[in-house]
């Protein structure tokens, strides 16, 4: 299809984990009712951000996937003929974790999932304590709509991580995100911040000629005010619709993915790569060491 319509779901979430679900199942329909094709949920849309402190309680939150949240997400998926993106907090094994985004095709099967490779630790945002990085490497899924990639959060920041995903052939790159700013920073800071995170996104569209779908969250948490912003970039990285930083929403564009051969035939990036000279890429520091 060289045409396809993407849903995003931008809400705010309660310490009510199947209130969350049933929240976001609302959104999914909505997103349904206005035509999505494909539907991305928020990072750990199920919960509260729970990585703002260092919790063992907090384990309790996770469950294995598949398991009942992608149960219940399926037979949603197949009822409505949409794919979704669902981004939860996976129990692999006793205590293994990962911050795992499952994708259910629009016959309601299960695709497969990825797990988030890059992991941060930063006050407000402690996901070193909860989860255990990803091995399955990075992942396309081929829907019923477009073969997609699908990354998570911090991934955002890494050029890298959206090089090899678009090289394996995804056609659009979602990034489910929680991400915010603490409320004791100036105005200034926050702007600078947003700004940076939508920059470093639409960077990839551009580097990788395709489309980027990014789907924050909103409300205030233990201090932290998640700024929503939610975007859809284009391959020139044109911003085709961006959300409120307040308010819960439920947007659908349409992405022509022919933009992707338009835009690599005239700004050949990926035939002009030099594969031979990137290895240096893959040390740590290039001081000797």
């Amino acid at each position: 299809m060289s045409k396809v319509k993407v849903g995003i779901v931008q809400m705010t979430c309660t310490a009510n984990k199947q209130e969350n679900l049933d929240k976001a199942i609302v959104k999914v329909r909505e997103a349904a009712t206005k035509g999505a094709q494909i539907v991305c949920l928020q990072e750990l849309f199920t919960s509260l951000y729970f990585c703002d402190v260092e919790d063992y309680d907090n384990f309790k939150l996770a469950e294995p996937i598949p398991g009942p949240s992608t149960d219940a997400l399926q037979k949603v998926a197949g009822e409505l003929g949409v794919v979704i993106i669902a981004s939860l907090f996976e129990k692999r094994a006793q205590g293994v974790y990962h911050n795992t985004t499952a994708v259910l095709d629009a016959d309601g099967s299960y695709l497969g999932k990825y797990r988030k490779m890059h992991i941060p630790d930063d006050p407000g945002f402690y996901e070193k304590f909860y989860f255990t990085p990803g091995d399955l490497g990075y992942k396309v899924f081929k829907t019923k709509f477009a073969t997609i990639g699908v990354l998570i959060c911090w991934d955002q920041w890494y050029p890298e991580a959206a090089r090899i995903t678009a090289l394996m052939g995804a056609e659009i790159l979602f990034y489910p995100t929680a991400i915010g700013w603490a409320t004791t920073q100036d105005e200034a800071t926050n702007t600078k911040q947003y700004n940076a995170w939508q920059t470093i996104q639409r960077s990839h569209a551009v580097a990788n000629g395709v489309h980027v779908v990014s789907v924050n969250r909103v409300g205030e948490e233990a201090g932290v005010k998640f700024w929503g912003g939610s975007f859809f970039a284009d391959p020139f990285g044109e911003v085709l619709h961006q959300t409120t930083v307040e308010q819960e929403e439920v947007i659908v564009k349409e992405l022509d993915l022919n933009q992707s051969d338009y835009y690599r035939s005239h700004w050949p990036f990926l035939r002009d790569r030099r594969i031979d000279s990137y290895q240096p890429i893959t040390k740590r520091l290039l001081d000797n060491d």
